[in-house]
């Protein structure tokens, strides 16, 4: 594949990765502080969905791509922006691979509340807080990310 389209797909890659994970979490954050149960549910089934279409496979194709990218241009993985990407990167994955864990057990937990017409778990909630926590730190990982691919410092 020709360097462009690479280096294109590893661009909208990243976007989608990074727009997915903030989406997401923005809506099911903004639907949990809500409290109707069915809604809970069902956003959350919708945000297990878009992680599996949209963040698993771009978080797939971020690393081949970069890393063919590195190869093309030579640059050493050893130069600093890049090392530093990659340490971010894994990072950011080690929070994502737990968290599609998290919303699994809280769409399950939520549907669960709502077809016993139930509230929220206290289940859920500690699930929930772990889920936030862990979104700190790679969203930090992400937007270090995007800063040392458009800056790359020497």
């Amino acid at each position: 594949m020709d360097y462009v389209w690479v280096k294109l797909l590893h661009i909208l890659s990243s976007t989608v990765l990074f727009g997915t994970g903030v989406g997401t979490a923005f809506y099911l954050l903004c639907v949990v502080r809500q409290g109707d149960v069915r809604v809970v549910a069902s956003v959350a089934r919708f945000v297990v969905m878009a992680d599996w279409l949209f963040t698993a496979t771009t978080a797939v194709l971020q690393p081949l791509t970069g890393l063919y990218l590195v190869h093309r241009t030579q640059l050493p993985l050893t130069t600093p922006w890049v090392a530093w990407s990659l340490g971010l990167y894994a990072v950011a994955i080690a929070c994502w691979l737990p968290v599609v864990r998290l919303q699994i057990r809280m769409r399950d937990s939520a549907q669960a509340s709502a077809t016993n017409g139930m509230p929220l778990s206290a289940e859920f909630q500690r699930v929930f807080r772990a889920w936030f926590v862990l979104g700190f730190p790679a969203l930090g990982a992400f937007l270090a990310i995007f800063a040392l691919m458009v800056i790359k410092p020497a």
